[in-house]
C-alpha cells in the first residue's frame, strides 16, 4: 500500500454493509473464514485495532481489519472489516457425540470497502492535467480501468461477505436460507447505484 494514505483520493464503494448473529459461534472459524477469504482474493492482511475486555457479564472483543489489494501503482483496493463480539461466555455443546468448545453472544461484522487512487504523486503529472483527469473522473466519464476497480472491490467485499454469513448460518439449528456471493454482488450494485442517483 503507498506509504501516505492521507494524500490519496478515497472513494467509498461499500458503506457498512453490516452482519449480525446472537447465539453459539467458535471465533477462531470466523477468524480463519475471513483471513482464508482474505487470501483467496489478493488482499494483504493488516490488522489496524484490537481490544478485548473482560467483564463479569462476559468477554468484549472488537477488531478492525483493513485489508489492501495494490492494483497500480496509483490504484489501491482496501476493505475495513470491523468486528464486535459482545457478552461472549464460552460452553461445551455435544454434537453427533462429540464434545466441541462454543462461544455464546453476539457477533457484529460491518464491511466497507474504498478505492484508493494516487495520481497527484504520478510521475509527469502536471497539477492542471491532474485537476482535470480527477474532474472528468468525478463527474463526466468513469475511464474503464478506474470503473472495473469498482466493481472488483465490491466483488472481493461480497465474496468475504456471503462466505462469513454462509458460516455463522451453519451454527443456526434450523435451516435458513443462505446467502450467496452473486445475491451480495446485487445488493451493493443497488447501494452504489442509490448513492449515485
Amino acid at each position: 500500500m503507498a506509504e501516505n494514505i492521507f494524500h490519496m483520493e478515497k472513494n467509498l464503494i461499500v458503506n457498512n454493509k453490516e452482519l449480525n448473529h446472537g447465539g453459539f459461534f467458535i471465533v477462531n472459524e470466523i477468524f480463519s473464514t475471513i483471513n482464508r477469504a482474505i487470501e483467496e482474493r489478493g488482499y494483504t492482511k493488516k490488522e489496524k485495532r484490537s481490544e478485548e475486555t473482560v467483564t463479569p457479564s462476559g468477554k468484549y472483543l472488537y477488531l478492525e481489519l483493513r485489508p489492501f489489494k495494490v492494483v497500480t501503482n496509483y490504484i489501491t483496493l482496501m476493505i475495513k472489516i470491523k468486528i464486535n463480539l459482545n457478552h461472549i461466555t464460552e460452553t461445551v455443546k455435544e454434537i453427533d457425540g462429540k464434545k466441541t468448545i462454543f462461544q455464546n453472544g453476539e457477533v457484529h461484522i460491518a464491511f466497507d470497502a474504498w478505492s484508493l487512487t494516487d495520481y497527484e504523486h504520478r510521475w509527469g503529472m502536471k497539477p492542471f492535467v491532474y485537476f482535470m483527469k480527477a474532474l472528468i473522473n468525478k463527474f463526466i466519464y468513469k475511464f474503464p480501468f478506474e470503473a472495473g476497480t469498482i466493481s472488483i472491490v465490491g466483488g472481493d467485499t461480497a465474496y468475504i461477505y456471503a462466505q462469513v454469513k454462509k458460516l455463522l448460518n451453519s451454527y443456526k439449528k434450523k435451516e435458513e436460507k443462505t446467502i450467496s456471493e452473486e445475491e451480495v454482488k446485487k445488493e451493493i450494485e443497488e447501494e452504489v447505484m442509490k448513492e449515485k442517483g
